[in-house]
């Protein structure tokens, strides 16, 4: 791989007007924090957060039915992520019920196993990713007292919604390297814009960034891999044969976005006995989101977790007061944890 100052001088030739990239990855953000990738780019080149943490962009009303399957006596099973993200009333963290923080759903399922006389609730949050499990351990027909409350998102739909909204003006997208290495890259292609599938060392977001630079300049729009030791153009075929057996796309909302068509999952009727929300009759509340957090502007690309006036004083990752804030892949998390300025 060639080195990120040999890149980093590079985009410095090549970058000779303002742009703004989007990356629509948590772990993307992780890294360019981490690694201050930020402090050699040059400085008409500037790299925004989009809605890329599964955790940050679940609503508060499926964190809340989360919160009432504990309180009614079920086991809930949950991501460490997702523990302390805030619903309207409380979180997983200090619900009173009995909830587990689990690696995946197989050890949901187990939990199931060895519990016949308990409910037990998995919380199926994550973008394509972490779908293919999912769809794999439901076709093995768990147990009658196992159900998930389906929380999964699409990429593609967030970002045309984004294009078409136009408010942060966006020039490229670094696309996530893990859903791309799933679902492959090409229905990135329905966007004429620039487009560079990356993966996460510094040099893999350095070169996506100056193969974004170059398209730009020659103006250009298709979609390029800068992660070919992970991601082909097709993906996992079999992985997404899976997915679409046990699920089909829906409209849902997310966090600090109206309701955006198809960019959601569903069960297929064949396997709604396993959904958690139509088991326990459960409804996802509308809720206003609290005066004060941003997090809906740090999701669209609109504004930095320092342009906050909560951010590191009343909104810690200790005591979060919006999602951002709590997981690893979450952006206000990341810059407090790195104390990253700019």
């Amino acid at each position: 791989m060639t080195l990120g100052t040999d890149i980093a001088k590079k985009l410095s030739e090549v970058v000779d007007t303002d742009i703004r990239i989007m990356h629509v990855c948590g772990t993307h953000e992780a890294a360019i924090a981490k690694y201050g990738v930020r402090s050699v780019l040059p400085p008409q080149m500037k790299i925004v957060m989009g809605p890329g943490c599964p955790v940050c962009i679940t609503p508060q009303g499926e964190i809340d039915a989360a919160c009432e399957l504990a309180e009614r006596g079920c086991i809930v099973c949950t991501y460490g992520d997702l523990l302390r993200v805030p619903g309207s009333k409380t979180s997983l963290e200090h619900v009173d019920g009995d909830v587990r923080i689990v690696q995946g759903i197989t050890k949901a399922v187990e939990i199931a196993r060895q519990n016949p006389e308990k409910e037990v609730v998995f919380i199926s949050v994550g973008f394509e990713t972490t779908v293919p499990t999912v769809a794999a351990t439901l076709i093995t027909n768990p147990s009658e007292n196992f159900s998930i409350l389906v929380s999964h998102r699409l990429v593609p739909p967030a970002m045309k919604w984004l294009m078409e909204q136009g408010e942060a003006d966006l020039h490229g997208f670094i696309l996530p390297g893990h859903v791309c290495a799933v679902m492959g890259y090409h229905e990135y292609e329905q966007f004429k814009v620039p487009q560079v599938v990356a993966g996460f060392e510094p040099e893999d977001i350095l070169l996506s960034l100056l193969m974004l630079a170059e398209q730009i300049k020659n103006g250009e729009a298709k979609v390029e891999n800068a992660y070919p030791r992970v991601v082909t153009y097709e993906g996992n075929v079999k992985a997404q044969n899976l997915m679409k057996e046990v699920f089909t796309p829906s409209d849902v909302e997310w966090r600090g976005f109206p309701v955006i068509p198809e960019s959601g999952l569903a069960l297929k009727p064949e396997f709604e006995a396993f959904d958690a929300q139509k088991k326990f009759d459960l409804v996802y509340e509308k809720i206003t989101k609290k005066d004060g957090c941003i997090c809906d502007r740090v999701l669209r690309g609109l504004a930095d977790p320092s342009d906050c006036k909560l951010f590191g004083k009343a909104c810690t990752p200790r005591v979060p007061v919006g999602p951002c804030m709590v997981s690893h892949e979450g952006a206000c998390r990341i810059w407090h944890q790195y104390q990253q300025k700019r």
